[in-house]
C-alpha cells in the first residue's frame, strides 16, 4: 500500500474515532454567524447592528462597536496619509489597552500587515523585528518610546505613532487601576499623537473589505535554530480559528461579557482579547495585566460570563483574603493554561465550590497554528480529563487534523505509539517570513511539524508528552535557549554557550547559561557583568543565569552535549 493510501486509511479510521467520541451538543462544524468574511467585515457588522454595545471596556472607559469601527477607519486613513500601502508592515508595540484594538483593526482593514512586539522587549529585540520586517511605522506606548529611540538609527523606521494610558484611563476608573498604568502622560517630541490625529481625521468613505487570504499578521515564535521568525497568518486564519472555537472552547456569544488581561501582542491574547470577543458579538473588559483585586472586580462589577487565566491565577484568587467579598455569579465559562501550576481535581473541585464553574483545560496550539486547535470542554465529568494521562489535550476543533509520525522516517505511527505530533488545519501558517529553508523543514505535504512528542490513543483523544523542542516555560511565558545562545554569540567575550533548563517552585523553570569565555578573555568578566548585559538585550523573563565554565562538552560534530550541562549543580 502507498505512504497516501496508509495516510488515507489512518485519518479515516481517526475520523471515526473523533466522531464516536465527540460530546453531545458540541458544533462539529466551524461556526460562522455572518460567514465565511474578513474579520474587520465582523466589526462592521456589529456596529450597524448593535453600535451602542461596548466593544472594549477598559477601567471604565467604554468604547463602543460603532466608535471602534470609525476609530480604526480613522486610523486606516491615517496610515494612507503617511505613506503606508497594502502589505506593508506595522508594528504595534503596546500592551493592552484600547488603543490597540483601534490600531489592530485599521491595519486590517487597510490590508497592511500587523506585527505585534512585545512590550517586554528591549532593543535588541525590537531592533530584531523591525529589521526582520522593514517595517517603516510603529504605533508605540509613549513609556516605550526610549527603546523605539535607541534602534531607530539602525531600522527602515520612518514614522513613530505614541498613545498613552493616560488617554483612556478615567478621572474615576470603575475597578482598581494597577500603578504602572496610572501614571501621567510622557511627553514625545516628533512624534504623532494617535488619539489627536484620529480627531482630526476626516470622514472618509470605508475602505473595501481586504482579501480573506492576504497576510494580515506576523506573529512571532521563537525557535529552536536562532532568532524569533514571523508566521505568516491571514485574516481567515483569525476567522476560521475564532469559528472552529465558537461554541466548544468559547462558548459566549453576543449578549457575553469576556475578560481578558492575556497580552494581545501573544498569540493567545490576540485570540482570546482582540478575536473572539469581536467575532461573537460580546463586551470585552480588558485589563491591561493580571491583578487578582481587579480581575475579582470586574467580574463582579461587569458580571462577566467567560474569562481564561493561568492554573496558578485561579489559585490566586481562591486563595485572596478578600475572595468573598466579591460576587462570582456570572461566571458560565473559564478555561484556565497549565503553566508552572497544573490543572488537577483538587483545584477543580475547590473553584466549583467556590463559584459552581468548572474549571476546564484551555487547548494544546502554537503560534504556527494560531493556536486552539484542540479543546476539552465535554469531558470533565468524574474528571476524565484530568485522570486520563499522560496530559490530556482532547480532540481536535472542527477542521483540523492530527498524526503521531516516527520522528525521523516521517512514517506513521500507529494509535497508542509515541511520535511527533503533526497537525494540518485552515489555520496554519502559510510560511516563516522570509526564512524558505525554515518553512520547507516545517512544513511538510500540507502538515506542520510540531518537534512535540505525542500519541493518539485509542478512543482518538490526542496526549502530549512533552516538547522535543527546547523550549522553556517561565512564568507561563516561552524561552527559546537557542535564543539566548545566538544573542550570547555577539557578545565579544565569549566563545560559546549552551542553555539549559532548571526547575523552579516560583517560575516553573528559569534558564541557565554555560559559557565558555574566548582565550583571551578568561578572567576579565564576570557571570554577573555578563547577565547584566543580558538584561539589557533582552525581555526579563529571559534572562539566564550564567554560570563561567572552563569548556563545553562538544559532540565530534561541534554541538554542545547539553545532557552533561546540569543546572541543578550548585553554583
Amino acid at each position: 500500500m502507498s505512504a497516501a493510501a496508509k495516510e488515507a486509511d489512518y485519518l479515516a479510521t481517526l475520523h471515526g474515532l473523533w466522531a464516536e467520541s465527540w460530546p453531545k451538543g458540541i458544533p462539529d462544524t466551524p461556526q460562522y454567524p455572518h460567514g465565511e468574511i474578513a474579520l474587520s467585515e465582523y466589526l462592521r457588522v456589529w456596529a450597524r447592528r448593535a453600535p451602542q454595545r461596548p466593544a472594549v471596556i477598559f477601567y471604565g472607559h467604554v468604547t463602543t462597536y460603532a466608535e471602534l469601527d470609525r476609530l480604526s477607519d480613522r486610523f486606516a486613513a491615517l496610515l494612507m496619509q503617511k505613506g503606508v500601502r497594502k502589505g506593508d508592515r506595522v508594528a504595534v508595540f503596546l500592551p493592552n489597552c484600547p488603543q490597540f484594538h483601534i490600531v489592530f483593526f485599521g491595519i486590517l482593514k487597510l490590508g497592511a500587515i500587523h506585527v505585534p512586539v512585545s512590550p517586554l522587549s528591549r532593543a535588541f529585540e525590537l531592533s530584531y523585528e523591525l529589521n526582520d520586517t522593514d517595517a517603516e511605522v510603529i504605533v508605540a506606548l509613549d513609556q516605550l518610546v526610549p527603546v523605539v529611540e535607541q534602534v531607530r538609527g539602525e531600522t527602515s523606521l520612518r514614522e513613530v505613532i505614541v498613545t498613552s494610558f493616560a488617554d483612556v484611563i478615567p478621572a474615576q476608573p470603575t475597578i482598581p487601576v494597577p500603578d504602572s498604568v496610572s501614571g501621567p502622560r510622557v511627553a514625545v517630541a516628533g512624534a504623532t499623537d494617535l488619539l489627536s490625529a484620529l480627531a482630526a481625521m476626516p470622514e472618509l468613505a470605508p475602505l473595501p473589505p481586504a482579501a480573506l487570504d492576504d497576510i494580515a499578521a506576523l506573529n512571532y515564535t521563537g525557535g529552536t535554530t536562532g532568532m524569533p521568525k514571523g508566521c505568516v497568518h491571514t485574516q481567515r486564519d483569525m476567522v476560521y480559528t475564532a469559528a472552529a472555537n465558537h461554541g466548544i472552547s468559547v462558548a459566549g456569544d453576543e449578549n457575553s461579557v469576556f475578560l481578558s488581561f492575556f497580552p494581545e501582542f501573544w498569540i493567545a491574547g490576540e485570540n482570546f482579547g482582540l478575536i473572539f470577543p469581536l467575532f461573537a458579538g460580546a463586551t470585552l473588559v480588558l485589563l491591561a495585566r493580571w491583578d487578582a483585586v481587579g480581575v475579582l472586580s470586574a467580574i463582579d462589577r461587569y458580571k462577566v460570563d467567560v474569562t481564561a487565566m493561568p492554573v496558578d491565577g485561579a489559585v490566586e484568587l481562591m486563595d485572596h483574603p478578600r475572595f468573598k467579598e466579591f460576587d462570582l455569579s456570572s461566571l458560565k465559562q473559564v478555561r484556565v493554561v497549565s503553566f508552572v501550576k497544573k490543572l488537577n481535581p483538587v483545584y477543580r473541585k475547590r473553584w466549583k465550590d467556590l463559584t459552581g464553574t468548572i474549571l476546564t483545560e484551555a487547548s494544546w496550539g502554537m503560534t504556527e497554528t494560531h493556536t486552539s486547535n484542540t479543546f476539552t470542554a465535554g469531558f470533565q465529568d468524574d474528571d476524565f480529563d484530568l485522570v486520563s494521562q499522560p496530559i490530556f489535550v482532547g480532540l481536535p476543533v472542527p477542521g483540523a487534523e492530527f498524526k503521531i509520525t516516527d520522528f525521523e522516517t516521517g512514517e506513521l505511527v500507529p494509535l497508542g505509539g509515541e511520535g511527533e505530533i503533526r497537525v494540518r488545519t485552515p489555520s496554519l501558517l502559510k510560511s516563516y517570513w522570509n526564512k524558505p529553508q525554515a518553512t520547507a523543514e516545517s512544513l511538510v505535504d500540507g502538515w506542520l511539524r510540531t518537534g512535540d512528542i505525542g500519541t493518539i490513543d485509542p478512543q482518538g483523544f490526542l496526549h502530549f508528552l512533552g516538547r522535543r523542542k527546547e523550549m522553556l516555560k517561565v512564568k507561563g511565558m516561552s524561552v527559546f535557549p537557542p535564543e539566548i545562545e545566538a544573542l550570547l554569540g555577539q557578545h565579544p567575550k565569549v566563545l560559546g554557550s549552551g542553555v539549559v533548563g532548571r526547575d523552579d517552585p516560583g517560575k516553573g523553570q528559569v534558564p541557565v547559561a554555560f559559557i565558555q569565555l574566548k582565550p583571551e578573555a578568561e578572567g576579565t568578566i564576570t557571570a554577573a557583568e555578563l547577565q547584566a548585559w543580558c538584561a539589557e538585550r533582552m525581555a526579563v523573563y529571559k534572562v539566564p543565569e550564567v554560570r563561567i565554565i572552563e569548556a563545553l562538552p562538544m559532540t565530534a560534530t561541534g554541538k554542545v552535549k547539553k545532557q552533561e550541562l546540569n543546572a541543578s549543580a550548585p553554583l
